[in-house]
């Protein structure tokens, strides 16, 4: 259940009032995602997404964030446009919370994935790059390399319950990572720009093998272009058993290329990149393994999935698959 915030009837009709959206006639809360508490607001005229910002999100930042997706609606990526009041924000407050609308996107996120998804997945990212160039305002990636050393140590006491020696393995990625790191020690920087930072399948709709949306850009920065396709690597090219599947990750590759074409220092630093997409999500899921209370209404995902993905990147510095 990702709803941490409940609104009452009174409270979000009051909210709507200054909107020219129509009349609420329901707003349900929506069981997946867990940084924040997302509805499915249905008025007199339309469907949208009302969305409570909690936990990770910094108030502040917000503006980016709407106005990114604003920016990237506007030139045709399909993702979820913020919807302005009648005062034109797209920023407002909602039962304490910071609060904003945004439009629905038809279509569901892919249960089997294959092929396919990825090369669509891979040609919608290079397409998100592209058009993102254009929205100079930027927001630094906070939990990039920099922030790795002090959550490993924020789970250091009590990171080996989830497993025996993982605080080693982690601590043994960290230091082969950290200094390959593009940018770092001599190693050549890289295309920057905007990057989604978190696009997993459940990111992703489609209908049928199209896509007809990208959401959840709250973990959006700015940052190597080439970083953004290793999260992807990592989140939609293993099976459930955690074992790599190179004819996705061929397919997500020649899908970003079929519209973005890689530089040679860009595939270069994919292992490292790759590598580092794995530390940066066994150490956040591992955080949260250990920190989310045994009675919380969200279940945290497992870190074993990601320290799988850790030992494959690890093992295989070549790529041979690429």
């Amino acid at each position: 259940m990702a709803v941490y915030t409940d609104v009452s009837p009174d409270e979000l009709s009051r909210f709507l009032g200054g909107y020219d959206i129509g009349e609420p006639v329901s707003c349900h809360g929506i069981a997946e995602g867990v940084e924040n508490s997302n509805f499915l607001l249905r008025t007199t005229r339309a469907d949208y997404i009302l969305t409570l910002y909690e936990r990770r999100v910094v108030p502040g930042e917000l503006p980016w964030f709407l106005g990114l997706m604003l920016y990237l609606a506007q030139r045709g990526l399909s993702c979820p446009c913020p919807v302005a009041d009648r005062a034109g924000s797209t920023l407002g407050h909602l039962a304490g919370r910071p609060a904003a609308i945004t439009t629905f996107l038809q279509g569901t996120w892919p249960r089997q994935i294959s092929p396919s998804h990825c090369a669509a997945v891979g040609a919608a990212m290079a397409h998100l790059h592209q058009d993102g160039q254009g929205y100079t305002a930027e927001r630094r990636n906070g939990l990039g390399p920099e922030a790795w050393p002090p959550l490993l140590e924020s789970c250091r006491a009590r990171g080996d319950q989830v497993q025996p020696g993982l605080v080693a393995e982690v601590d043994a990625a960290l230091a082969a990572v950290l200094p390959s790191w593009p940018g770092q020690g001599g190693h050549p920087a890289l295309p920057r720009g905007q990057i989604h930072g978190d696009l997993f399948p459940d990111n992703v709709f489609f209908i049928d093998d199209r896509i007809s949306g990208l959401i959840d850009f709250y973990f959006a920065c700015t940052d190597w272009l080439a970083y953004d396709l290793a999260i992807a690597l990592n989140a939609w090219c293993f099976d459930e058993s955690a074992a790599f599947c190179p004819a996705r990750a061929q397919a997500m590759v020649r899908g970003y290329e079929s519209v973005r074409i890689l530089t040679e220092d860009e595939r270069g630093a994919l292992p490292v990149l790759a590598t580092g997409a794995s530390v940066r999500f066994t150490l956040t899921r591992l955080y949260d393994w250990i920190n989310t209370p045994p009675d919380a209404l969200v279940t945290p995902k497992d870190p074993l999935d990601y320290l799988a993905r850790l030992r494959f990147f690890r093992a295989d510095p070549a790529m041979e698959w690429l």
